[in-house]
């Protein structure tokens, strides 16, 4: 029986070593760790141990050594390169949004980082793929409302308020707001480029985009007078300051388009003045449509019904 049991305890004891082979007590933290889940010595062997894992295709495993990094050593020089890095991952694998918080981390962490140029152009990349439509591939991280190229473009001219890309990001970002019909927020984008980027290439365009909201503005439900007529002059403006320029055709487009409504609305009123038999007041809204608006399609019908005005007294 003695050597049954010796026998037992010899088997036991050499099943149960290899496995606390691979884990030590560590007095720090009081508790058993595994060797190959710690970091380091320092920074530097970390970092060099994550980029070789990443660039052998181990995404997971590469992102893990790098926040390890971060974790262990957030005030080292490392720092500020595996998070960069960790940027690249998400964006590698597809997953734009992701990718974009962990470059803005960088920015806001590690300002003085000689990454921050590259980053504010890889953000302005990633958002101009939210502009053309680009879908999120993996959930798990909220989005902001409608499109993410409005944070991100906004971050960029935040990153970087005189830098190279910010007129650019400014006016994209009035665009995005323009494509969501959020044309109160978009005309105040655009209205920035104008302001602060007076010189760039991007401040006539976006004097044209302020006049194309203020027409935004006055398609809704009902015909807005008022945002038609600002629109209307904004437009003229445009086109007296950049005759030559290709958006000049689409300004005068837009005009002879709010000239059409415009005239539209006084036939309105003229035929509802009509039909109350109000005559007089009926002839001067129908004169001015022939008057102020003979190229558009209402100058026509309202010849016609003045004509037709004309015989029923004849035979009054």
């Amino acid at each position: 029986m003695k050597r049954i049991i010796l026998s037992l305890l010899i088997i036991f004891s050499l099943s149960v070593t290899p496995a606390h082979a691979y884990w030590i007590w560590t007095p720090k933290t009081g508790k058993w760790v595994n060797p190959k889940t710690l970091p380091k010595d320092n920074p530097k062997d970390q970092f060099a141990y994550a980029k070789v894992i990443l660039d052998n295709g181990k995404y997971e495993d590469a992102k893990k050594e790098f926040q390890k990094l971060l974790k262990t050593y957030p005030k080292s020089a490392e720092a500020a390169e595996s998070q960069y890095y960790l940027g690249q991952i998400e964006e590698r694998q597809g997953k734009l949004y992701e990718a974009f918080q962990a470059y803005q981390k960088v920015v806001d962490k590690y300002p003085f980082s000689e990454r921050i140029q590259e980053i504010i152009e890889l953000e302005y990349k990633i958002a101009e793929k939210f502009m053309g439509g680009e879908k999120r591939k993996t959930m798990g991280v909220a989005l902001p409302v409608e499109n993410p190229a409005i944070e991100i473009f906004g971050k960029v001219v935040e990153n970087s308020t005189y830098g190279p890309l910010a007129p650019k990001a400014q006016y994209k970002l009035g665009l995005v707001l323009k494509g969501l019909m959020r044309y109160y927020e978009a005309e105040e984008e655009f209205n920035k480029v104008v302001s602060r980027y007076p010189d760039s290439e991007w401040a006539a365009a976006a004097k044209f985009q302020i006049a194309s909201c203020r027409a935004g503005l006055s398609k809704g439900f009902a015909y807005d007078q008022g945002s038609a007529q600002e629109a209307k002059e904004k437009f003229e403006q445009f086109v007296k300051e950049h005759p030559d320029a290709v958006l000049s055709l689409d300004a005068e487009k837009n005009i002879g388009q709010i000239q059409d409504k415009e005239a539209e609305a006084s036939y309105n009123i003229a035929v509802f003045y009509e039909k109350q038999k109000a005559w007089d007041a009926a002839k001067i809204y129908y004169n001015t449509i022939i008057s102020d608006y003979p190229h558009t399609a209402w100058a026509p019908k309202a010849a016609a019904k003045l004509q037709m005005m004309e015989q029923t007294n004849e035979k009054k």
